[in-house]
């Protein structure tokens, strides 16, 4: 890890433990001689502490720290953007499958963190275009997924699969997920895909409440192309990214999804590897 002069902070508006975690770890990183950058949730757990931005955050970052849940993080990836810049989560929330870090580990992570002394695990984000007529109308980047799903209570959506030039399958369900190997634990994993080891190069697709049975989860290489055709009516369908942003999809709207070339670097503790974090947010072994 280089050289740590400035540092961002993000955080999750209304969590408890911000009010006293916040000032502390400023503090700390002041006693230190750093820089300090504060986006708006962050700078109201302070005394006039200088907000910016969320998106602007990052922007002269050496290191971003996180302070909430996946969620928290999921967003702070979207602001940093194609900068190479490591993320510092700190679990304030529930489950936190990425955010692995907790309270109790912050200024002993921090320290390890400037010394260099982390483990980095480079999460590859998916690209995703909205494509309408020839055009493109919305680019998303997303750590975990694109998803499809029908806007109508009742009825299932119609959706035409392609993977580079080979055709997949006319997809009737209630939606689609094409997942990241880091998504593979979130909305894909309760709609019954695999879990997915966060370094395998892959791309995972699949179908929510399909009408076919036989319609199940495929991995296709992470050098693929996935398009998704809309054959429903008109705002039938909407896109979602990492469950926090999206729009309305129409008849005919090509969706594009690819792997980026970068990748999002998240700081993990040493203790904690893959599946330590599997057996302790599953309870894999426990009765």
């Amino acid at each position: 890890m280089a050289t740590i002069k400035t540092v961002g902070i993000i955080s999750k508006p209304e969590a408890t433990a911000a009010h006293e975690l916040v000032p502390d770890v400023i503090a700390w990183l002041r006693q230190r001689g750093l820089e300090v950058r504060c986006d708006e949730e962050t700078a109201a757990y302070t005394n006039g502490e200088t907000a910016i931005p969320r998106a602007e955050v990052p922007e002269g970052c050496d290191l971003v720290i996180v302070l909430g849940g996946d969620g928290t993080l999921l967003s702070a990836a979207r602001s940093i953007g194609q900068r190479e810049i490591p993320l510092f989560p700190v679990n304030l929330g529930g489950l936190g499958f990425l955010t692995a870090i907790t309270i109790d580990e912050v200024f002993l992570e921090l320290e390890r963190a400037l010394a260099g002394q982390h483990r980095v695990g480079k999460r590859k984000l998916l690209n995703t275009q909205v494509q309408r007529c020839g055009q493109v109308i919305a680019s998303y980047d997303a750590l975990n997924d694109a998803v499809l799903t029908k806007v109508s209570i009742a009825r299932m959506i119609d959706l035409e699969a392609y993977v580079d030039e080979q055709f997949v399958a006319d997809y009737k369900a209630d939606g689609l997920i094409i997942c990241t190997p880091t998504g593979s634990t979130a909305y894909s994993l309760a709609a019954g895909g695999p879990i997915i080891f966060p370094s395998v190069p892959t791309i995972c697709i699949t179908p929510i409440c399909p009408h076919m049975l036989t319609n199940r989860p495929v991995l296709v290489p992470e050098t693929s192309v996935v398009r998704v055709i809309s054959r429903g009516p008109d705002e039938s369908v909407f896109l979602t990214i990492d469950g926090q942003i999206g729009n309305p999809v129409r008849e005919g709207d090509t969706i594009v999804c690819r792997s980026t070339q970068w990748s999002l670097l998240l700081v993990r503790p040493p203790r904690m590897m893959f599946f330590d974090v599997l057996r302790q947010k599953l309870k894999w072994g426990e009765r």
